[in-house]
C-alpha cells in the first residue's frame, strides 16, 4: 500500500494509505483539529495538502460540509448554452474537483479498524465489511469513511424489491438496486415463445437481484460478474432467498460458456469513463460492455432464445449516444428487435429541478429490449 508521512508532536510518523477510488496519497500532510477554520482547511486542501484530523469526529464532519459550501460558492460558472453533453462533462468535472478537495480531509484507522477520535462512532464492523479483516493501521479520507458507513447501513437494512416480495442486501462496492422500475420490466417480460422453464444467463449480476427475480419465475440462472465483491454478494442474496439451487454465480468477464434461452444484461447506462471501481455500475467507457453483449449474443443463444437488454436512454438525452447508433449496433450484431417495453424513472432526481442535468433526466425512459438472431 502507498504510505503517507507527517510530523506530529515533533516526531515523524507514517501510515499506509488506502483509497477505494485509487486517489494517490497527498505528498504533504499536516495535522489539524477543532481549531482549524474552514477557510484555512480549504486553502490547504486546494494546494494539495492532506489534513489529518485529530479533533472531535462530529466537528470533522462539520468542517467537511463547510469546505463543500466554500467550494460551491467559489466554483466556476456553468458553461453558457444548453448543449447537454457539455453540461454533463462540466458537471462530472465539478464533482471530481469537489471530491478531490474534500478527499484531502483524512482520518487514521487503528490496527483494529477503530477510530480514535472524540465522539467517534464504532466503525469497526463497517470497515471490516468494506476492507476485510483488520491488518494494521491505515489512513483514509473522511468522505470515503462516511461512504463506508452509509454502505454498511444499506447492507444491514437491505433494499425492498417488490418483484421479489423480499429484501436484497448490497455489499460495499456493489451497485444497489434502488431503481425498481427496471426490475419490474424484467419481472413482467414474457419468456421466448415455446420456452417454459428457460436457462438464463445474467451478465454483470451485481447484487443478483435480476437473477433472483428470474429464478423465482422458474428459470435456471447462471449469473456472472467480474467484481469479486459482487460475486460474493449475489451468492449470499441467493442463499438468503432460498434460490441457491436455481442460481449459480460465477466470476467471469461477462460471458460464460454455453447457450441460454434468455441472456440478460443490464450494463452501465452512461458511456463515459469511470474514475473508480465504485463507478463501474454507472459508467461504461465507450459503451464497451454494451457492445460486447450485443456482439457476442448470437453465439450464446439457443435457436428460440432472446437477449434481454435493460438500458436507459439518458445517454441519448445527454448527447453521448444516439438512438440511430444503438439501432445500427443491434443490426450489425446480426440481431433483430422482437419487442421493447418502456417505463419512466421514479427516483427523486428525475423531478429535481435544481439538478444541472434535470432537462435530460426528466425525459429519461428505461427500456427492456428483447432481441433475437436475424432470420
Amino acid at each position: 500500500m502507498p504510505t503517507i508521512r507527517w510530523t506530529e508532536n515533533g516526531s515523524a510518523r507514517t501510515a499506509p494509505w488506502h483509497s477505494e477510488n485509487a486517489a494517490p496519497p497527498p505528498a504533504e500532510v499536516v495535522v489539524v483539529d477543532d481549531r482549524t477554520t474552514a477557510k484555512s482547511a480549504y486553502r490547504l486542501a486546494r494546494a494539495g495538502t492532506g489534513l489529518l484530523w485529530r479533533g472531535d469526529f462530529h466537528n470533522a464532519r462539520q468542517l467537511m460540509r463547510a469546505m463543500e459550501r466554500l467550494f460551491d460558492r467559489r466554483r466556476r460558472k456553468a458553461p453558457v448554452g444548453d448543449d447537454p453533453a457539455t453540461l454533463f462533462l462540466a458537471h462530472r468535472a465539478e464533482r471530481a474537483e469537489r471530491a478531490d478537495l474534500l478527499g484531502k480531509l483524512l482520518v487514521r484507522l487503528e490496527p483494529d479498524h477503530s477510530l480514535d477520535l472524540r465522539r467517534a462512532p464504532d466503525v469497526r464492523a463497517a470497515c471490516a465489511h468494506a476492507y476485510g479483516s483488520a491488518a494494521g493501521e491505515m489512513c483514509v479520507s473522511l468522505p470515503e469513511l462516511l461512504g463506508v458507513l452509509s454502505a454498511y447501513q444499506w447492507h444491514q437494512k437491505g433494499v425492498e424489491v417488490a418483484a421479489l416480495g423480499a429484501r436484497v442486501f448490497p455489499d460495499y462496492g456493489v451497485f444497489s438496486p434502488i431503481r425498481g422500475e427496471y426490475i419490474d420490466l424484467v419481472a413482467r417480460a414474457p419468456w421466448p415463445t415455446g420456452v417454459a422453464e428457460p436457462r438464463v444467463f445474467d451478465l454483470g449480476t451485481g447484487t443478483g437481484v435480476l437473477a433472483a427475480v428470474l429464478a423465482r419465475r422458474g428459470a435456471q440462472v447462471v449469473a456472472t460478474d467480474i467484481n469479486r465483491r459482487a460475486v460474493a454478494c449475489a451468492r449470499t442474496n441467493s442463499d438468503r432467498l432460498g434460490l441457491a439451487d436455481r442460481v449459480r454465480v460465477v466470476e467471469a468477464d461477462l460471458w460464460t460458456s454455453g447457450r441460454a434461452d434468455v441472456v440478460l444484461c443490464n450494463p452501465p447506462w452512461i458511456p463515459a469513463r469511470p474514475t473508480s471501481d465504485l463507478e463501474l455500475g454507472v459508467y461504461d467507457a465507450d459503451s464497451g460492455m454494451l457492445h460486447r453483449f450485443l456482439d457476442g449474443l448470437t453465439e450464446h443463444l439457443t435457436p428460440r432464445g432472446e437477449g434481454w437488454l435493460v438500458l436507459s436512454d439518458l445517454a441519448e438525452h445527454l448527447g453521448l449516444r444516439t438512438r440511430a447508433e444503438l439501432l445500427a449496433r443491434i443490426d450489425n450484431a446480426g440481431l433483430r428487435i422482437v419487442a421493447r417495453d418502456d417505463t419512466s424513472p421514479r427516483h427523486p432526481r428525475a423531478a429535481d429541478v435544481t439538478d444541472p442535468l434535470h432537462a435530460a433526466r426528466s425525459q429519461e425512459v428505461t427500456s427492456l429490449w428483447r432481441l433475437a438472431a436475424q432470420n
